[in-house]
């Protein structure tokens, strides 16, 4: 997020009863002055009324809308935008998606910003919000800044959470939140949201529901079968993954080794007791783990696994078996920069510094700001 005060890039003008803007006709009430966006490079002091644009007056009310939501005015200025921007939702909407497509974050998330600054209570755009935060989060966690991911993951749930309360219900918001939870390994809360979704669409046509509708809801019952099968919202799971995500790993190992007692041929549970295990630098253990999590159903379908078991190999410096599998993740998730990371670190182990720095640098080709990468590049130009 922008560590600067938005708010500080605008400036407050009162507008003359007899002033109208242009050809556009954009009415106003004099006795409410208007936010500006300032021009780059403006000075504070306030500029001659006839250089102020339409354009720049709108900016600032979205600048407004966006980041101060106590502003005793709100109502009047989405008044203000919609008579001079009927089709504005439409517009910035399609814009944020864009900007969030192609990873121009800050400015996809103060579009988000100010399209719920126009419409609050609009549970599409909520919907957007969560699916954006989600969305950056995996970023963040792909570069390997665990701690951006978890603040994201955070505001996204809260987004979530606000969409399922919705009514009418909306089903995708259901949908979404059970691929939510599924990514944080809360099974029981997926399983939720996904009989969710299908309750609200069993009724539904599939003429009506469409091509990707149906195919939705083929998904949310193939997911809801499979935690079924493998009995993950089992209570032993979901304590074991609360347990070692909080730094608990011992007791969430007790867990977990109680559930895979149980339930010997789940890849997600092995992999959770290889996680528990390298957080405690157990990596011949943890290794161990790992390999019984690929011998699994669907368990060789994880990137995350094979780089897990890179790590753990790498720490027992068998730096050809720890490159087998960081290059069979990246062969599963060709776009996780932290695989690419990882594989810069592996040089260092092997101490080819240049084939290292290719590797850092390649990373910030893919994401300029990943920290970690930076921070490796910069130590290794130093010590030329």
């Amino acid at each position: 997020m922008n560590p600067k005060n938005p708010l500080d890039s605008i400036f407050y003008i009162s507008i003359p009863e007899d002033y109208a803007f242009s050809h556009e006709a954009m009415k106003v009430d004099a006795k409410i002055p208007l936010p500006v966006q300032k021009k780059d490079g403006q000075e504070d002091k306030t500029p001659d009324l006839n250089d102020i644009t339409t354009e720049q007056i709108l900016a600032g009310i979205l600048t407004v809308l966006a980041y101060d939501h106590h502003n005793e005015n709100l109502e009047y200025y989405r008044t203000v935008i919609k008579n001079a921007r009927p089709n504005v939702l439409k517009e910035l909407g399609e814009t944020a998606v864009l900007k969030a497509r192609n990873e121009d974050f800050e400015l996809a998330e103060e579009i988000f910003m100010a399209l719920l600054g126009l419409e609050p209570d609009n549970a599409s755009i909520i919907l957007n919000m969560a699916l954006f935060l989600d969305t950056r989060a995996d970023n963040y966690r792909r570069s390997g800044l665990e701690e951006d991911a978890d603040a994201y993951d955070a505001d996204a749930l809260k987004y979530y959470k606000r969409a399922m309360e919705a009514e009418p219900p909306i089903p995708d918001a259901y949908f979404n939140a059970g691929f939510y939870y599924l990514k944080q390994n809360n099974y029981r809360e997926a399983k939720d949201c996904f009989d969710s979704y299908i309750t609200l669409t069993c009724e539904t046509p599939d003429e009506e529901l469409g091509e990707e509708g149906i195919y939705k809801k083929e998904r949310a019952q193939e997911i809801l079968n499979n935690i079924s099968k493998t009995n993950m919202d089992d209570v032993h799971f979901q304590k074991a993954y609360e347990l070692i995500s909080k730094g608990k790993e011992q007791e969430g190992m007790d867990e977990i080794l109680y559930f895979i007692k149980n339930n010997p041929k789940v890849w997600n549970a092995w992999f959770m007791l290889g996680w528990a295990l390298r957080k405690i630098e157990r990596f011949t253990d943890a290794k161990n783990a790992f390999e019984e999590s690929l011998k699994c159903p669907e368990g060789d379908k994880n990137a995350e696994t094979y780089n897990e078991l890179a790590l753990c190999l790498l720490q027992e410096k068998d730096f050809d078996g720890a490159e087998k599998n960081m290059m069979k993740s990246f062969e599963l998730d060709p776009e996780n920069t932290k695989v690419i990371s990882n594989l810069g670190y592996l040089a260092l182990a092997r101490g080819d510094k240049e084939m290292a720095q290719k590797y850092f640098t390649t990373v910030l080709e893919y994401a300029p700001n990943d920290a970690i990468a930076a921070s490796e590049l910069a130590k290794l130009e130093a010590a030329e």
